[in-house]
């Protein structure tokens, strides 16, 4: 049974965070993107159906934003004891095989997920420069068996964002399997 995001406030601050990126093992942060214009927080893992049926897309946003003023994390939370698959060296392969060209962080304390009201993989979150919340919810109406993902809710967010629009504040929950917490 899939969980819904919290839809964290609109207006909210982004929480800071200082993780491990699996790819390089250099630790990055939320001030690591203080020059960005806007900001991408994805909680993602390598098991979940729904974030695999997303995998292409998210490899799609992170290079079609490489050269913009869009920054772009994904973490993931979930409790690697008892889904090895979302260890480092697990999300460190699903990185590699997906192409992602972004860093992906891993919050082996589940703080962050915490600190931003993450329940389900994948949760996005856009902030601004300010680093306040303008979009929360889900990347596009596809899900695993129904369609192919192409993220026009997050990239119409994102480009309004970037061009200084307001980004709709009419926005979905996202779908998807639930964070595993630790006991």
């Amino acid at each position: 049974m899939p969980l819904s995001s919290s839809m964290l406030p609109l207006g909210t601050a982004a929480p800071p965070f200082d993780l491990p990126d699996v790819t390089t093992h250099r630790h990055v942060s939320l001030a690591d993107f203080s020059d960005k214009e806007a900001f991408l927080v994805m909680f993602i893992c390598a098991h979940c159906p729904y974030v695999v049926h997303v995998r292409g897309e998210l490899e799609r946003l992170g290079l079609d934003y490489t050269d913009s003023t869009l920054g772009i994390v994904a973490i993931s939370s979930n409790d690697a004891g008892r889904y090895p698959e979302d260890s480092p060296a697990g999300l460190r392969q699903m990185a590699a095989d997906a192409g992602f060209m972004f860093p992906v962080l891993f919050d082996e304390s589940q703080e962050v997920a915490r600190a931003y009201d993450a329940v389900c993989t994948p949760d996005f979150y856009l902030f601004d420069a300010d680093r306040l919340l303008v979009y929360r919810g889900q990347l596009d109406d596809t899900r695993p068996n129904r369609g192919i993902a192409d993220g026009r809710d997050l990239r119409a967010a994102v480009d309004a964002l970037l061009a200084g629009r307001p980004v709709n504040p009419n926005q979905k929950p996202s779908s998807g399997c639930g964070i595993k917490w630790k006991e």
